[in-house]
């Protein structure tokens, strides 16, 4: 059986280092605590549960924090966390099972995150992958001064059904952008990644007009991953939207099928985009793309679940409506309850519609 180094970046977390830190102390053998300017009790939590313990001068740059928290590992196989990530008791059982039986010639290993979950169900809302485990021999590096990621281009990667959960609700968004702007203002270079990043947390900032040319000329560079593009395409054609720019919003989540196959995600804009033109045959068809594409790749950007499921039936209800196909709409209404039980609105639907059908029916 394989060994785990826990490893950890943690500034000012002692309300919620014990509920991530309960979740897995004892799925690890060793856990490497880095402070990076903790002011509260982030350290005395970290100890009770025997921790390593170690600090870092803070440098705005999370890579280099990352990193330095690796080089004191010890053990087979380094695990990162977040201080509001968890992982939930199925996926305790999958880990213990994935610790037991690894084979020695995996060098990463691929987990779900989840970024958002449901409230009452704890069912995901929008998830995404990592390389969450990875072998320490291999010195995989973490790339980045913010949304950093591990280097791992090298070496054999196993994709596992295990999740961790993402718990924390603050944006970072300000955060991030002022690392970013400080970088540059101290003579750093504006390039690849980073490029698109500081895109992201323009747009989720609202400062759209200056977001659109970083998009723009990241979708030019040659060494973007797919995955990336694709989300830049998605987020610039956002952008396009708020800024009224609806032939250019279309455009650009068009343009996402050079890198990738229609995903749910995107087809259901395109059929938004077509709603709001009225154009009800074109949405349907769009809405109808989404359902049949839910399965149908290896897609490892944003997977938002409500675009595979619920949301496409919800709106082909709508849109056959429109179109005077009753008995189509309340088949879609009724598809979607089955995701969504206790929706008032889909439940209102279902009344009406199911009216309407009883009255259009002959006696």
């Amino acid at each position: 059986m394989i060994t785990i180094s826990l490893c950890m970046i943690v500034k000012n977390e002692e309300a919620r280092l014990p509920v991530c830190l309960t979740s897995v102390a004892d799925l690890v053998d060793e856990i490497v605590i880095v402070d990076t300017g903790s002011s509260d009790r982030t350290q005395e939590v970290a100890a009770d549960y025997g921790a390593k313990i170690f600090e870092f001068a803070w440098q705005d740059d999370f890579a280099a924090a990352r990193n330095y928290a690796f080089s004191l590992a010890s053990c087979d196989y380094i695990l990162w966390l977040d201080a509001d990530d968890v992982i939930t008791e199925p996926n305790r059982i999958k880990f213990l099972q994935l610790k037991q039986e690894l084979p020695s010639d995996i060098d990463a290993v691929l987990m779900k995150y989840v970024l958002r979950e449901q409230e009452k169900t704890g069912e995901p809302l929008a998830s995404t992958r990592r390389n969450r485990l990875v072998k320490r021999s291999r010195n995989y590096r973490w790339i980045g001064i913010v949304h950093e990621y591990l280097d791992v281009t090298e070496g054999k990667q196993m994709l596992t059904d295990i999740s961790v959960t993402h718990r924390g609700v603050e944006s970072h968004s300000g955060r991030n952008l002022q690392i970013i702007e400080h970088y540059l203002a101290s003579g750093g270079m504006l390039e690849g990644r980073l490029r698109f990043h500081l895109a992201c947390e323009l747009a989720d900032a609202g400062r759209y007009e200056e977001a659109v040319p970083h998009f723009a000329e990241f979708l030019l560079d040659p060494k973007a991953n797919r995955d990336d593009l694709v989300l830049a395409c998605a987020r610039l054609s956002d952008c396009h939207g708020h800024l009224g720019h609806e032939r250019e919003k279309l455009e650009m989540l068009l343009q996402t099928f050079q890198f990738e196959i229609p995903q749910p995600e995107i087809c259901c804009a395109i059929g938004k985009c077509m709603e709001d033109r009225q154009e009800w045959t074109l949405a349907v068809y769009w809405y109808v793309q989404a359902l049949q594409n839910a399965n149908g790749s290896n897609w490892t950007a944003i997977v938002h679940a409500a675009s595979r499921t619920w949301l496409p039936h919800s709106r082909l209800c709508l849109c056959y409506a429109r179109l005077g196909h009753l008995g189509k709409a309340y088949e879609h209404n009724r598809e979607a309850l089955r995701y969504l039980p206790n929706d008032p609105g889909l439940l209102d639907n279902e009344k009406k519609l199911k009216l309407a059908l009883d009255t259009a029916s002959p006696q």
